[in-house]
Parts: structure tokens; sequence; C-alpha cells
């Protein structure tokens, strides 16, 4: 699975760790950036055999009036089905690893950072030459979750179903902290690249 012609690095986090960030700092560094929960979001909108497959298993009661999905009723039917989950995540990360592929092998030479929040989780540890885990204390990420307007319940219940962060910065590479400042994430980002590209 790794492209030995590019240097992929997988970078993961709990949530509102401050992922997207870190990966906006790896970007103005030359790494081109991926986005696995947008191309996911990309494929629930745009891909005609992912909309297809999802309105004959779950009906028309997951879409809008336009004929998109919503996310958070068909969120709200494979959260407690554990079957349901399983079914959604093969029809969507087969395609996800197929468009993986195609990045890839498009840019031959050069570095992509790739943003995973659940990378340990799904056990794709194999895609990657580095994984990178970015962390911070937890008053602190319940206080960014806040922000994005996550109640601490719900919170708590997405965090739930994810590994703790303390072992994904065991499983990982190379740990960022971001307790601090965005310039303080921004220089061990640099830091960071500076070996990764060596």
């Amino acid at each position: 699975m790794r492209s030995h012609a590019n240097l992929i690095v997988g970078l993961t986090g709990g949530m509102g760790c401050g992922k997207s960030t870190a990966a906006a700092f790896f970007a103005d560094r030359g790494f081109l950036r991926v986005d696995a929960d947008a191309m996911v979001h990309d494929l629930l909108f745009t891909n005609s055999e992912v909309i297809l497959a999802i309105r004959e298993k779950f009906g028309d009661g997951v879409f809008a009036d336009d004929g998109t999905v919503r996310r958070d009723v068909l969120g709200q039917k494979v959260f407690g089905d554990p079957a349901a989950l399983e079914w959604l995540e093969e029809l969507l990360h087969t395609r996800l690893y197929a468009q993986w592929r195609e990045t890839f092998a498009k840019s031959e030479g050069q570095a992509f950072i790739v943003e995973v929040p659940l990378l340990f989780e799904k056990g794709l540890e194999n895609w990657f030459d580095f994984i990178v885990c970015v962390t911070t204390e937890s008053g602190l990420q319940l206080r960014r979750l806040e922000q994005k307007g996550i109640t601490p319940e719900l919170a708590q219940q997405r965090l739930a179903k994810q590994l703790p962060l303390a072992r994904k910065c065991e499983l990982a590479d190379h740990v960022l902290l971001n307790d601090g400042s965005p310039e303080f994430l921004r220089e061990q980002v640099n830091a960071l690249a500076d070996r990764l590209l060596k």
C-alpha cells in the first residue's frame, strides 16, 4: 500500500485537538493535503452509486427535499446499529481508498499529509510512512468542541467511540502538542517537516 515514490504521512488525533490546523501548516510546507472526512462527505453528496445504495438501504427519510443525504439523520440511523454502520463504512471506505490510490499515483515524488481521524481504529497504519498524532489536554479539547457547537454530552459520546488519545500518542511515530498558540503548533510542524522531508 505504501508508495516508495512519495512520502505519505498520516495525521490523526482526537476531536478538537487541531488536526486541520496542523494539516494546514504542513500544506504551507509543501505537503499535499488530503482530508479523509471531506472526501467521504463528497462521496455522500456527489457519488450516484453511494446515494442510490443509501436510498435503497435506508429509504427516503434520510434525504432532504433537494435529494441530498442528511448526514445528521443518517448518523442517527447508524449510530446505535453496528451492522448498519459497518455496511455504510464498507460502502464509503472502499471508494475512499480507491481515491487515495489514485491521488498518490498521480503525483510521484510528492509529500502528502492525510488527515484521518479514525486512523488507528480502522487499522490503516500500513497506508503511511509515518503517523503523526495531534494531542491536547482534555479540558481544552472539550472547550474547543463546545465552541464548534458540540454539546459536552455529544462530545463524550463521540469520544467514547475513539481510541483514548494517550493510546493514539503511543501508537504514533510523532506527537504534536496543541496546548498553546497556533504559532507554537506551527513551530512543531516546521521542525517535524524538516526531519520528514530530509
